[in-house]
């Protein structure tokens, strides 16, 4: 307890004994661990949450270095979930940390057991997956104890100033969010609940001379994106304890 203290005296200042003790219990579990999610799971490692679940069944590859956390020359080939499980580890011991090196599907969704958990956070790319995991997280048989919280598209943005969070159906200019919306009103599933969203209106052109079909990506806004997403939850948690 003493260690903690000082780890996270400078937290337990703005957030009182109370939110301390609720952080120490909350569990988190974060499909996606690229860009966006590993700076989200950065943020809460160092905000003292006791209990972080990590899905995702990427390695570290060259072309991450720029924007991933868990990705720099020594890690490429590595798991990514594996590395910031041991990055989490050495920033806060008392910490559960599960990596799982798998992907969320229509098909895995059961497994992870999701109702368990007190916070859910999407942020995953691919659009069907990402799909049944809202449809899932919003739907109170198979939903997350305190909320959902999803990541919109973080390519092509440049502005930190411009990311914002909004409720899902009013996420406005992310090609991401319209993708989705599509797919719900095609499909007639839409989700039982709202849930907010990180989201950025922004969106640049390509460079003339990039690869196609690759969006270009800068890590200053992805990290943002994370951040966010990190704020999301302990401004949850903050708000129920006082």
């Amino acid at each position: 307890m003493t260690e903690q203290n000082e780890y996270f005296g400078r937290e337990r200042l703005l957030a009182g004994g109370a939110m301390m003790d609720v952080l120490a219990a909350t569990r988190v579990l974060v499909f996606g661990t690229g860009g966006v999610g590993s700076w989200f799971v950065e943020a809460l490692a160092r905000s003292a949450v006791g209990h972080i679940t990590l899905v995702d069944s990427d390695t570290v590859a060259p072309s991450n270095i720029n924007r991933q956390l868990p990705a720099a020359v020594s890690t490429i080939g590595l798991p990514k979930v594996d590395v910031l499980a041991a990055r989490i580890a050495d920033i806060n011991p008392a910490a559960t940390v599960e990596a799982v090196q798998g992907r969320y599907t229509p098909d895995t969704g059961a497994d992870f057991d999701i109702e368990s958990y007190d916070y859910v956070i999407d942020a995953i790319d691919s659009l069907a997956d990402k799909a049944d995991l809202i449809l899932r997280c919003t739907d109170p048989t198979t939903a997350p104890r305190h909320a959902f919280f999803s990541s919109m598209g973080a390519a092509r943005k440049l502005d930190p100033g411009a990311i914002a969070v909004a409720e899902f159906w009013k996420v406005d200019g992310c090609p991401l969010a319209r993708a989705l919306r599509t797919r719900f009103r095609r499909s007639g599933v839409f989700p039982k609940r709202k849930f907010k969203c990180v989201y950025s209106p922004e969106t640049l052109p390509q460079a003339a001379d990039g690869p196609k079909g690759v969006n270009g990506t800068f890590a200053h806004a992805t990290a943002v994106f994370g951040l966010r997403l990190a704020y999301l939850v302990i401004n949850d948690i903050y708000s129920s304890t006082h």
